[in-house]
Parts: C-alpha cells; sequence; structure tokens
C-alpha cells in the first residue's frame, strides 16, 4: 500500500518542463562562450561523418575505395566518418563529390538568408 500512496503522490506533484535549449545553456554553456561553441562544433562533425558514411554506403563503397576516389588515405575517411578529425572544406566537398552527392551550406548574416552559388 505505501507503494501506491507514493505512486499517488508522485502523480499528484508538478514537474516543471525545460527546453533543450535551457538545458544546454545550464549544462553544456550559453551561447557564445567557448564550451557551447565547442559542443555545437562536434555535434555538426558527428552529423556530417554520419552522413558521409551513410551516402559511402549507399554506395556500396568500402572507405579505401572512397578514399582512393577522393586522393586520401582509408584512414582519413574513417576519421571523417568517425568525427575524430576536423577535414578542410575542400576533402569534405571531394569527398561528397565522389559519392556523387550534392551539398549545400547555408549562410545567415545579420538574420539575411545567403544563397552560395
Amino acid at each position: 500500500m505505501k507503494t501506491n500512496k507514493k505512486i499517488k503522490t508522485m502523480a499528484n506533484t508538478e514537474m516543471k518542463t525545460h527546453t533543450l535549449a535551457e538545458m544546454k545553456d545550464k549544462y553544456i554553456g550559453k551561447v557564445g562562450t567557448t564550451e557551447r561553441d565547442e559542443y555545437e562544433y562536434e555535434l555538426r562533425m558527428d552529423v556530417l561523418g554520419r552522413m558521409i558514411k551513410s551516402a559511402r554506403q549507399e554506395r556500396n563503397l568500402t572507405q579505401e575505395q572512397l578514399g582512393q576516389l577522393v586522393g586520401v588515405q582509408k584512414s582519413q575517411i574513417s576519421k571523417l566518418e568517425s568525427s575524430t578529425n576536423s577535414a578542410t572544406i575542400d576533402t569534405i566537398l571531394k569527398v561528397f563529390k565522389a559519392l556523387k552527392a550534392d551539398i549545400h551550406f547555408n549562410v545567415t548574416l545579420e538574420n539575411q538568408y545567403l544563397q552560395l552559388l
């Protein structure tokens, strides 16, 4: 019976909710801080690495085969996919070109969207 009372008490307790942005601000750091910038960069690199791996697998290529198409070692492709390497834009563009995949960059400058042609 004590368990049921605890459940009822917990069910009647209001829980405060937080947005993802609030949680990031609290636990990672406010936007513009070094910690937050590093977190956001690592997150983008992780997403980019997953996109590269997914596109490579879709094309049925090994890391070695993709490396040969791009002109880099297999280890470079592995590092890109696991986001343990900060690659140059040139290398990233070469990888997506070798995969015959389009890549689009969005740039916003003072709340104005810029399209790169």
